[in-house]
């Protein structure tokens, strides 16, 4: 059985890889933080680790390297964002926004690189706030810029194994968090986006599966926006 890590995937766009995954027959370990995750899935397994704290990545990652012999699939899905005026925004929120969403998965990366077989699948969920920036995101979007930069690095590292680095770049998606937005708000967002309407959570996860399934697709940033800021 194939193995595979999700970062963040307990939720949203990572719980739909994550399940993604398993339909394909992989195992999966999932990354997570908040509240207990209690939901029994079979060859599924949830560990809370705090991506933003470098003891307990690294705690993670030796328990990944007491577990698995080899890790098939990597999907750097985790991200933070904190939403504060660019002058009010810390030194200390721009580092924890930086640290989950790429220095956690360079090390994470970095560290398990041996176990990671041929013919492997890297994947990094960047964001079209990453391509097309975004006034009250400023942090955010420069991290999701960094993670399709560090996606496309990542090739040079993995040349000639067969091994694909690739990031999904979705645009709005119907995650919880997209729930909670005021209606104007969204009624804005769609009239952004030429299909009028936020993507579901299986549409994006298809880019994923796409990218597992294609041995070809390689460096790419796979933009699923519906037409985002077409006008």
């Amino acid at each position: 059985m194939k193995t595979a890590i999700v970062t963040g995937g307990t939720s949203g766009i990572g719980l739909g890889v994550a399940k993604m995954l398993l339909s394909k027959g992989y195992r999966v370990y999932a990354t997570y933080v908040g509240s207990d995750f209690t939901e029994d899935i079979e060859n599924y397994k949830a560990i809370k680790v705090d991506q933003s704290n470098r003891n307990e990545l690294y705690a993670f990652i030796e328990y990944i390297k007491s577990e698995c012999t080899a890790v098939d699939c990597i999907v750097c899905n985790a991200g933070m964002s904190i939403r504060k005026p660019f002058t009010r925004t810390t030194d200390s929120d721009w580092d924890s926004m930086m640290e989950v969403a790429v220095n956690s998965h360079y090390i994470l990366i970095r560290e398990l690189y041996a176990l990671i077989p041929d013919d492997s699948r890297i994947l990094f969920t960047g964001s079209q706030m990453g391509i097309s920036p975004h006034a009250t995101v400023l942090g955010y979007g420069v991290t999701k810029a960094a993670v399709h930069a560090l996606a496309k690095n990542l090739v040079k590292e993995f040349e000639g194994s067969g091994t694909t680095v690739n990031a999904i770049v979705p645009g709005f998606v119907e995650t919880p968090w997209q729930k909670e937005k005021p209606e104007e708000i969204k009624q804005n967002i769609y009239n952004k986006t030429a299909i009028h309407r936020f993507a579901t959570i299986e549409e994006v996860v298809e880019a994923y599966r796409f990218c597992i399934d294609n041995p070809f697709v390689n460096g790419s940033l796979i933009e699923v926006n519906g037409g985002y800021n077409y006008r």
